[in-house]
């Protein structure tokens, strides 16, 4: 996608024409929008069946579970190397993480949209203490997430960064060259206990819950299964990233469940 011309000010930085920045200030708003909101209407609790079709409850099962297929292989295939690469000579590579929001938004709000309500009694109902206990782990589990998110500092779920920072005039990266990652592998926080807290949040807030239904137990196991598969391939890109310095934290910290000691914050390159 060719870049639309700009001028020079006095000063010598690049001042952006209008229409430019119109285009970057709509990319970041469909990102947040998409992004964000496809995620709180699709983990509403009260969320409602805005396309019933007349399904038997094993037919709504089986729809469910092909649209969340559907959006982990969106999700999972966008997120791939040499996919980014091949939209890098398509569209702007600043854009890049925000279209894969945009993208992986609008799947998953088709997912929400076209999802069935299984007709079946719920599993359990937990009660009194061991209610408390759940709710409890799920509260802790959000901390942790949240501790997560603090500790990498650089966190930009929308890819908004690399727009805001064209928006201030910084230099644009080439047309073909690859998205940005991280240039030094840095272990602090969450992540002196386990390599992906993120993911092991994410895990537990699906499972801890007082109430389980069959619909909700079928999801819980087919987002930890999408979670698991896609931890691996991650690993193989940071492994890519960061080389040897990324396969000794591996030997030191575990993927997902923290049972061996603490390591101390550092930084490898």
């Amino acid at each position: 996608m060719p870049e639309p011309l700009s001028a020079v000010n006095t000063d010598g930085r690049a001042s952006l024409r209008r229409a430019t920045r119109i285009a970057d200030y709509l990319v970041m708003l469909l990102a947040i929008a998409l992004g964000g909101g496809s995620l709180v209407f699709f983990f509403w609790p009260g969320r409602p069946m805005l396309v019933p079709m007349p399904l038997t409850p094993a037919a709504a099962l089986w729809w469910n579970a092909l649209l969340l297929l559907v959006f982990f292989a969106q999700h999972s295939v966008m997120v791939r190397r040499p996919i980014r690469a091949r939209l890098a000579k398509v569209i702007p590579v600043r854009y890049d993480a925000a279209f894969y929001a945009i993208t992986s938004g609008l799947a998953l709000t088709l997912a929400a949209v076209l999802y069935q309500r299984v007709s079946a009694p719920p599993l359990f109902v937990l009660h009194g203490y061991s209610r408390f206990m759940v709710d409890m782990l799920a509260f802790l589990a959000v901390a942790f997430f949240a501790w997560g998110i603090i500790a990498l500092r650089t966190f930009d779920p929308f890819g908004l960064g690399p727009i805001r920072r064209h928006l201030r005039g910084s230099p644009a990266p080439a047309s073909n060259a690859m998205p940005s990652h991280a240039e030094a592998l840095v272990i602090r926080g969450p992540y002196r206990w386990v390599r992906h807290p993120l993911y092991a949040a994410a895990i537990i807030l699906l499972w801890a819950t007082p109430e389980m239904s069959l619909g909700r137990l079928v999801s819980a196991a087919l987002w930890t299964t999408w979670i698991m598969v896609g931890t691996v391939l991650e690993e193989r890109d940071l492994v890519a990233d960061f080389g040897e310095g990324y396969r000794q934290y591996c030997k030191r910290v575990p993927m997902l469940v923290p049972w061996r000691a603490l390591v101390r914050t550092q930084s490898a390159g």
